[in-house]
């Protein structure tokens, strides 16, 4: 059952705390990281092998698994299997694609053009989660728009499993995306491992990939402390849901469990007009979560979770915006008139037919989002995630005497004589 708060009764301090997750009050969790982090700037590949014993209990002769491990755990995925993962990579692949676009060449004065050019990033880092759940979706989700954008070398790192190797869909994910290395680290280990580098492992310019609380707190601490950037603050995984009296009760209880089956710190919010929906949504969980072979991972994430009553969806609207989710589904007849009310949200599900589960998987969009509230100042990845754009400009001889003067009172308003200098020698020239 859903904790159930009435919107117009919420103070701002308990509203605050309210949309307030995974906050590390006492800084337990900053400072296992930081501990990790140090242990594996100094001790490099030592560390990561005694982190997989303690952590992940496998023993590993090796921190990585080559082509041929990877071609042939790929060839235990069931023919069925691989039409999925295959499907899923071409509507991912299809979607991205367009997003790898030239910008026009601007003229702002007459002889002075403007331009922006895209350049992959060299040297990306994936981490692919291996938790209590591996996610090969997420591998599609990373590597497919590395990929498109022309990065020239991938790291991606995995946990290993108790085996000490990697799950077979994660190897067939890298046949597609043409992968020949998969390294066996988890945790914050492995966004430190590739913030420094190690022995094994290369270092990288950026970070990428959803985990965990302590993957998250360390991919903060390395974009502070190193020159290595990271995608976004992404942890544990979250949802809300705007339903109204027109919604299946059904339908929202499913998407609801469907975030709160990802992890016991996964949170899944509903807010509604209708009391009557909530309780029937209620009824509906209890009834599906026992269906769940995850159910007890699910209904601790559940127990975190809550609903809001609002007084209309306006109302519902700005609660979202300040809860910022990761992903928002609206279950509304009317959901287009809601859309131009969006401020903060990392990706949209709109209507009774489109569950979050999709974007998850297959429907194209990418499912590696801003969680914990970032979704007011964060995208989630995209092509663009792995390109820089260099500005450019060229000079003619009539564009230096149009904008020269310009440049030159700016200068020297600023007291800045030798920029004003660099102009005026080229413009005695002339």
């Amino acid at each position: 059952m859903l904790k159930s708060y009435n919107y117009s009764a919420l103070g701002s301090q308990e509203l605050q705390k309210l949309i307030t997750r995974n906050a590390d009050s006492s800084n337990e969790i900053g400072t296992a990281v930081e501990e990790i982090i140090a242990e594996v700037r100094t001790n490099g590949d030592k560390a990561l092998l005694n982190y997989a014993q303690k952590f992940d209990k496998v023993n590993l002769s090796s921190l990585f698994i080559g082509f041929e491990e990877i071609q042939e755990l790929a060839s235990q995925v069931e023919e069925h299997e691989q039409k999925a993962l295959e499907k899923a990579f071409y509507n991912i692949h299809k979607f991205h694609l367009e997003q790898l676009k030239d910008e026009a060449k601007v003229e702002t004065t007459s002889g002075v053009t403007c331009w922006r050019e895209l350049r992959p990033i060299e040297r990306v880092g994936l981490y692919v989660p291996g938790g209590s759940a591996v996610l090969p979706s997420t591998f599609l989700m990373l590597g497919i728009p590395a990929k498109i954008a022309g990065c020239k070398e991938i790291v991606v790192c995995s946990p290993p499993q108790k085996n000490g190797s990697i799950n077979s869909y994660i190897a067939y994910c890298a046949l597609l995306l043409g992968i020949k290395k998969v390294y066996l680290i988890g945790g914050a280990q492995a966004v430190a491992a590739m913030a420094y580098g190690t022995e094994s492992i290369p270092k990288v310019d950026k970070i990428f990939g959803p985990g965990n609380q302590y993957v998250t707190k360390a991919k903060t601490i390395i974009q502070s402390t190193t020159n290595t950037a990271i995608d976004m603050p992404a942890g544990p995984s979250e949802v809300l849901v705007i339903a109204d009296s027109s919604a299946n009760p059904t339908f929202v209880a499913a998407d609801l469990l469907a975030q709160a089956e990802h992890g016991a710190d996964s949170q899944a919010v509903l807010v509604s007009d209708s009391q009557q929906l909530i309780d029937e949504v209620n009824k509906q969980l209890c009834l599906q979560l026992d269906e769940l072979p995850r159910k007890e991972i699910a209904a601790k994430a559940i127990e975190n979770s809550y609903a809001v009553v609002t007084g209309n969806l306006t109302e519902a609207m700005q609660f979202s915006n300040l809860y910022a989710p990761e992903h928002l589904i609206i279950e509304t007849d009317n959901y287009e008139q809601l859309i131009p009310e969006i401020i903060n949200a990392g990706s949209v599900f709109l209507g009774h037919l489109t569950p979050e589960s999709a974007g998850d998987y297959a429907s194209g969009t990418n499912h590696t989002l801003p969680t914990s509230g970032y979704a007011r100042s964060y995208s989630g990845v995209s092509v663009d995630s792995f390109v820089k754009k260099i500005t450019f400009q060229h000079i003619s001889k009539a564009g230096i005497k149009n904008l020269g003067p310009t440049v030159e009172i700016l200068a020297e308003l600023e007291g800045l004589k030798a920029h004003a200098n660099a102009v005026t020698v080229r413009m005695k020239e002339l």
